[in-house]
Order: C-alpha cells, then sequence, then structure tokens
C-alpha cells in the first residue's frame, strides 16, 4: 500500500493505491485511463474525457509537471516519510538550521551509509533503520559534513535518541 499527500496550488488531498484501487481522501477513485504514448494518457472519470501529459517529472525533489487538456498542473508528493520529518519538525524549511538526526521510531541500525567527515547533500541516504520488519532509509534533510556517528551498526535504538551530528 503506498499513501502520498499530493498538492498542488492551494489543493492537498490524500492518495493511496490499495489492492481494490486508488483512494483519494479515504474515498475511491473512479476512472478509465489507457495510455497513449510513453507520456500520454486518456483519462475518462464522471463521464468527461481529459487527455493528459507528464510534461516533467524530478524524482529528486517528488515534483511532476502535469498538463491536463490545456492546463498544466505542479504537483508537489510527499510520501510517509517526508510527512513523518514534517510532523517531527524536520521538514525543507527548517533542515538548514538542523544540527543532528534523531531516530523517528525505535528499531534497529541494519546499515551506515556514511562516515564521520563526509559531505551530504539532501535525500542522500544516511542511515537504514529497521522498524517492525521494514527497513526505513533515512535521508538527509539538507547538505553539511558529519561530524560524528553517535550509532553503530546493530545497535537498537529508542525514537528521538540522536543518531548522527552535522
Amino acid at each position: 500500500m503506498l499513501m502520498y499527500k499530493a498538492k498542488t496550488g492551494t489543493y492537498s488531498f490524500d492518495l493511496e493505491s490499495t489492492a481494490e484501487g486508488i483512494l483519494v481522501n479515504g474515498e475511491s477513485f473512479s476512472w478509465d485511463q489507457v495510455q497513449i504514448g510513453e507520456e500520454y494518457f486518456h483519462v475518462i472519470h464522471n463521464h468527461k474525457s481529459y487527455r493528459a501529459v507528464v510534461v516533467n517529472v524530478d524524482k529528486l525533489t517528488k515534483k511532476l509537471s502535469i498538463r491536463i487538456n490545456n492546463s498544466i498542473y505542479e504537483v508537489a508528493l510527499q510520501d510517509r516519510f517526508d510527512l513523518l520529518l514534517e510532523k517531527m519538525g524536520m521538514n525543507s524549511g527548517q533542515a538548514s538550521r538542523l544540527n543532528f538526526i534523531k531516530a523517528p521510531m525505535p528499531g534497529l541500525i541494519v546499515d551506515l551509509r556514511v562516515k564521520e567527515g563526509d559531505k551530504v547533500n539532501v535525500n542522500d541516504p544516511l542511515i537504514v533503520l529497521e522498524a517492525m520488519k521494514m527497513e526505513n532509509i533515512i535521508k538527509s534533510p539538507g547538505a553539511g559534513t558529519v561530524k560524528s556517528i553517535r550509532v553503530e551498526k546493530g545497535e537498537s535504538v529508542e525514537k528521538s535518541q540522536i543518531l548522527i551530528e552535522f
């Protein structure tokens, strides 16, 4: 099950992909779509026809541009990890002032992807944290240099424990 929060202009909505189909804000979304070309789609929703073209996809920033009929929409996506960072106050607006990376949940350090002295950029993988039998890659919220790593591979950590200092 994939879940995203999508924002376009002043609108914000939740998208969820389940075995039954797509849910928008928790409600079933009924549509028919046919892929015409690599980035071209024909969509029918509520008895209306739409031509959709994926104009641009930026996987790093999770932003895409879609032209529907003759209007272009810029869409920003947030996955569950982005939402968790935002909830913890570690979103991009505060990332430049961030001096520490803390464990978002209790778990086990499976892998360290950086070492002291490494320079990192936004979204560089730092640590792999296993929690509830799922591996979570903790990424850098901003650019900086790793000052110290306060955990070791195989170590159990608690929620909000400091993992890395910049």
